[in-house]
């Protein structure tokens, strides 16, 4: 990590020329400008920049689209202002004589920019913190690694790659050595930029891996996981090889983003979640763990974002179908682990295509909309989830999603109603795109047999 100052002697001592300055998309995505270093210190620092207010109104091919109130073509497509957070300035090593802030968005006017995913979220800490916690969370994204580069594999469709691991290596370490050198550049220079990693581990789809982070606060651990999400796929680029963070590359097991959430008191930072309520939870943890459970199925559209990350909610996949909660019982949504300190509930409903900031801020909402209410907690669930008929089940596609939140009171108490209606629109470009595309499926079942 990076002080504005020790930037300006790096910068003097030629060893930094390029600064970037990143927002955060709909879409989890990085976006921004990269500055001449010394642009950056003697204009950026003290005025910021801009960015063309679209970039929260595209979809993912960056079409602009109808339907948001803050961005159109009525609205001349007018500009925001990218202010940096310098709490998040860093080097980036991977890229060389290089460092990144983050930035928050501002209405030329002043005014916020409420939509946008990173202000999302720290409206909903801040809320939490009137109720006297603070959230700190750690995310798990798995991903799947090819041997073709990036570039191969768009010419190639996407189609008939080749995984760097061959059959199941969940927990393999001979399997895993074989792309060790590019799992430990991605550890390594991951802590260069201020992550800290823990672990990398194989998983069960081929070619599908694991690199774990130190769980952080909430804002912090969400600045993290878009910059490993970035960072990992440019260095892959940079190997030759192609990584993706869909939530279901294709018909074995999906890419999850587990969330793991906890809570701290604001005032002396302890722990908040073990306590002397039934199975060693405290009364306060127990009614968060209500609250988000209440608001799991109306709050969906922020864990699960796309069509494609639907597809992973299927029975016996380790991705959840039922909204209940277990004690270290992975067929639940919601997985309570650890003890004494280390008690945190587990979020098993959320894709490696989630926008941190959301997911964590929907999680937050949940808890806050528990605490408040003092909802009491229902009994925890044993054996196996997938059987449990009469439990409520996550929304199986986007458009149940889609329905679920437009009609939530919990959303628009949250959020606001301009945040429902924001992210309401992004989902209905997603379903009119799809339902207007063509498909390989179709054309397998159709193109003769029809």
């Amino acid at each position: 990590m990076l002080t504005v100052e020790q930037l300006r002697i790096a910068v003097d001592e030629r060893e930094i020329d390029t600064v970037v300055v990143a927002i955060t998309d709909m879409q989890g995505r990085l976006q921004g400008k990269r500055f001449h270093a010394r642009h950056f210190l003697a204009d950026v620092v003290a005025h910021g920049t801009e960015g063309c207010n679209y970039l929260l109104a595209v979809d993912v091919d960056m079409n602009t689209v109808d339907g948001y109130a803050m961005s159109s073509w009525t609205g001349g497509y007018g500009d925001f202002a990218m202010i940096p957070d310098f709490t998040t300035l860093r080097r980036i090593p991977w890229q060389p004589g290089t460092a990144l802030v983050l930035a928050d968005l501002r209405l030329l006017s002043g005014g916020p920019v409420t939509a946008s995913p990173r202000q999302i979220l720290q409206a909903q800490i801040a809320a939490l913190g009137s109720a006297g916690y603070t959230a700190w969370t750690g995310t798990e994204l798995e991903f799947v690694a090819f041997r073709q580069s990036y570039e191969d594999a768009f010419r190639q469709g996407y189609r008939d790659l080749t995984p760097v691991t061959l059959f199941n290596s969940d927990y393999s370490l001979l399997q895993t050595a074989r792309v060790e050198p590019l799992l430990r550049r991605i550890r390594n220079e991951m802590a260069g930029a201020g992550l800290v990693p823990e672990s990398a581990k194989g998983e069960c789809n081929l070619g599908q891996l694991e690199i774990a982070f130190r769980y952080d606060a909430a804002l912090h651990n969400a600045d993290g996981h878009v910059l490993y999400k970035n960072g990992a796929k440019e260095i892959a680029a940079q190997e030759g090889v192609s990584i993706t963070f869909m939530a279901k590359p294709n018909a074995r097991e999906g890419n999850s983003c587990h969330i793991h959430f906890s809570l701290r008191s604001a005032a002396d930072g302890r722990p908040a979640v073990a306590g002397d309520g039934e199975h060693g939870v405290s009364p306060v943890f127990r009614s968060a763990m209500a609250g988000i459970l209440a608001t799991l199925r109306e709050f969906t559209l922020f864990y699960a974002p796309n069509i494609n990350s639907y597809k992973r909610f299927q029975a016996g996949s380790f991705a959840p179908t039922a909204v209940r909660w277990g004690l270290d019982n992975r067929t639940c949504s919601l997985r309570l682990v650890g003890h004494g300190a280390s008690m945190r509930v587990e979020n098993r409903v959320p894709g490696a295509d989630v926008n941190p900031y959301l997911a964590i801020a929907a999680m937050t909402a949940g808890a806050l909309y528990g605490i408040r209410r003092e909802l009491p907690l229902e009994d925890v669930y044993t054996g196996n989830a997938y059987d449990d008929a009469a439990a409520p089940r996550v929304p199986a596609t986007l458009r149940e999603a889609l329905a679920l939140w437009e009609a939530s009171e919990a959303a628009r108490e949250a959020f606001g109603a301009d945040v429902v209606a924001h992210y309401a629109n992004m989902a209905r470009i997603e379903l009119a795109a799809f339902d207007a595309a063509v498909t390989d499926w179709e054309l397998m079942r159709g193109f003769e047999r029809l």
